[in-house]
């Protein structure tokens, strides 16, 4: 175990860690840790504050452990578009989508010769999507620079490395200037286009073992301390909440199971063994995305058996990372944090007395609304385009400019008529919100929103759902989402462990954005004053403040 996790036993007993004997018996410059040549940032996509605070008391093992260090059980992903490419772009450019691009994971790109028009967030707009749905993979839709950016443009033998369930996963953490990434395609771990080579012998041997899971899959056993949690829930003709064996030959499957963030974990020590990341002379990046969580989320909902096992095998997972880590003898510093949280499916919410639980109604959906409008006002053709049924809504710019805004107020008083529907934005309205200066728990629904509207990119319209709303109908093969504005969806665990760093807890909140200025601080990357939206946190509730160089 390295020494900043290291504890000492005083005379009346107490355990204190190393950092804490140093400073009551030395001088501050005398306890100062080995400045960090190893950052790793781990996002548990849909790992809700929610699901933290409920499976804490049953961590053993990676979990535990970073619960000992620097503990923010209620960060905030404080943007309204929470899902997954917007939540991890804020993960290490310290920026709200607002600033990064990175409004949903798909937005409606109207120049695009495609009938849908979506763009998808990590998708290379200038090379067509082939017929099978194939897209070439990059970072060009992210406006802003990542950790792994700053790191290598100061110095370019620094090494960025992205491991992750999800290809927006990989790219959103590692950025523009990753050296390797590995992400699943949905049949194998894969990389980066202009990057293609042979697959190093440990991303054959996962793919190998998965392939054979996917042909053989086993049935998972449940731990003792989820047998509670197995009661089977109706939805529509089928049942969740309780484990079953998959499919031979599902490799949709396979993304819900355990093996499917194990295989994730593999990839990811390896990658820091045979590339020997942070026993150089700069400092490395090792990005992980454990994307499982939110699968089993989507697809079985965030409570039952099926979440409680997945989220303790993330214990275990996270815990091999750290030993792994450990055998490098080299100081590290870990942060981990959500993408998002989760809302569960609204059958087992509405049998907990939520009974404005429900799926959108199809009258909301983008096309029903559209084709009303085009009745309306004699039109042909698309008028409305969306993703979904809320969020960002475009109007077809083919439409005379005599009439967008007539049909544009329209949209919205049919969208405001539905009981589904909190409220609806324009997009000039959104443009005109200043950035918050609040803490982040106050802010109204228009300054999450505006965090999350780039007006190059956004809607139209953006629609609100109202709580306890699922943001999919059940047709599209999920039973449960997130996205939306609430805090359910918002609220994230930030957490930060390793060398330099004096455990310490604090519910106040923070935001994600925050994660990379402080980063930055312990590592003496400088920002300059507003470079990002972020602030740096003090992870030291001594007398040193480990943010005080960065205010220079």
């Amino acid at each position: 175990m390295p020494s900043h996790a290291t504890e000492i036993p005083t005379a009346d007993g107490i355990r204190l860690g190393v950092a804490a004997v140093c400073m009551a018996f030395f001088t501050a410059g005398a306890c100062a840790a080995p400045a960090p040549r190893l950052i790793v940032a781990i996002s548990v996509d849909q790992f809700s504050a929610d699901l933290f605070a409920a499976y804490r008391p049953l961590f053993r093992s990676g979990l535990r452990r970073l619960s000992g260090g620097v503990v923010y059980p209620s960060g905030y992903q404080s943007h309204a578009g929470t899902e997954t490419c917007p939540g991890h772009s804020t993960i290490l450019t310290g920026d709200h989508p607002a600033r990064t691009g990175i409004i949903a994971n798909d937005w409606i790109d109207q120049s695009v010769e495609r009938a849908d028009k979506a763009l998808y967030c990590v998708e290379d707009r200038l090379q067509p999507r082939s017929a099978d749905g194939r897209y070439r993979v990059t970072a060009d839709n992210l406006k802003v620079p990542t950790l792994g950016d700053r790191l290598k443009a100061r110095d370019p033998a620094s090494r960025v490395v992205a491991v992750a369930g999800k290809d927006r996963a990989a790219v959103m953490l590692g950025g523009h200037n990753i050296d390797v990434a590995w992400f699943w395609d949905g049949r194998a771990y894969v990389t980066l286009p202009q990057a293609a080579a042979p697959p190093p012998p440990i991303v054959e041997a996962v793919n190998a073992r998965a392939a054979k899971l996917v042909a053989q899959p086993r049935m998972p056993s449940l731990p003792a301390a989820c047998l509670s949690r197995a009661v089977a829930v109706p939805v529509g003709a089928a049942s969740v909440g309780t484990l079953r064996k998959a499919a031979a030959g599902d490799y949709k499957a396979f993304r819900t199971s355990l093996a499917f963030d194990q295989a994730t974990t593999d990839i990811a020590i390896g990658m820091l063994r045979s590339l020997r990341l942070g026993r150089g002379t700069s400092i490395d990046l090792l990005a992980i995305g454990l994307s499982a969580t939110d699968y089993v989320g989507h697809t079985y909902g965030t409570d039952g058996a099926e979440m409680c096992a997945q989220v303790l095998s993330v214990d275990g997972n996270v815990g091999r990372i750290l030993a792994a880590l450990d055998a490098t003898r080299v100081p590290y510093v870990v942060v981990l944090t959500a993408d998002h949280g989760g809302l569960d499916l609204p059958e087992r919410n509405a049998r907990r007395g939520f009974l404005q639980a429900a799926r959108p109604r199809d009258a909301l959906q983008p096309a029903v609304i559209g084709r009303q409008l085009a009745d309306e006002f004699r039109l042909p053709g698309p008028v409305l385009y969306g993703v979904g049924a809320f969020g960002d809504i475009y109007v077809a710019r083919e439409l005379p400019v005599s009439l967008r805004a007539q049909v544009l107020a329209r949209a919205r008083d049919l969208y405001l008529a539905d009981p589904q529907v909190e409220t609806v934005f324009t997009a000039e309205e959104l443009a005109a919100v200043p950035a918050p200066t609040r803490p982040v728990t106050e802010w109204s629904l228009a300054e999450r929103y505006r965090a999350s509207f780039d007006a190059t990119r956004s809607g139209d319209l953006l629609v609100v759902p109202r709580p306890y709303i699922t943001p999919i109908p059940l047709e599209h093969g999920y039973v449960a989402s997130h996205g939306s504005p609430w805090n359910y969806d918002r609220r994230v665990p930030i957490l930060f462990y390793g060398a330099g760093i004096t455990p310490f807890e604090q519910s106040l909140p923070v935001e994600t954005v925050d994660i990379l200025p402080t980063l930055a601080a312990l590592i003496g990357l400088p920002l300059a004053a507003g470079e990002v939206d972020g602030r740096c946190l003090d992870l030291d509730p001594g007398p040193v403040d480990s943010c005080d160089a960065a205010r220079h």
